[in-house]
């Protein structure tokens, strides 16, 4: 069985940046933990210590007075109930 720290869970991931670059830098970032799924929106499965990690780099890239990243944690049973309506289903 894995520990807590080991269980991942789905988040889903979006930002507001205003800046082309550091919004390019953002999206980057998150394309190497999770899928992208709309305009500044990601799906990413991760575990705690991936959270902290992605949490911190993602913070080198984003200004605090003016950009914004939220994560929204689903839990398994939230994320079967999805309703994705138009451009096709979800992987």
């Amino acid at each position: 069985m894995a520990s807590i720290s080991d269980e991942t869970m789905l988040y889903v991931v979006a930002y507001d940046i205003s800046v082309d670059k550091r919004r390019t830098k953002v999206h980057n970032t998150l394309c190497g933990y999770g899928s992208w799924t709309q305009y500044s929106l990601f799906e990413c499965w991760l575990t705690r210590r991936e959270l902290v990690e992605l949490r911190a780099k993602l913070a080198k890239h984003f200004d605090e007075q003016v950009d914004s990243v939220r994560f929204y944690p689903l839990c398994g049973g939230c994320q079967k109930k999805v309703i994705t309506v138009g451009g096709g289903a979800s992987a």
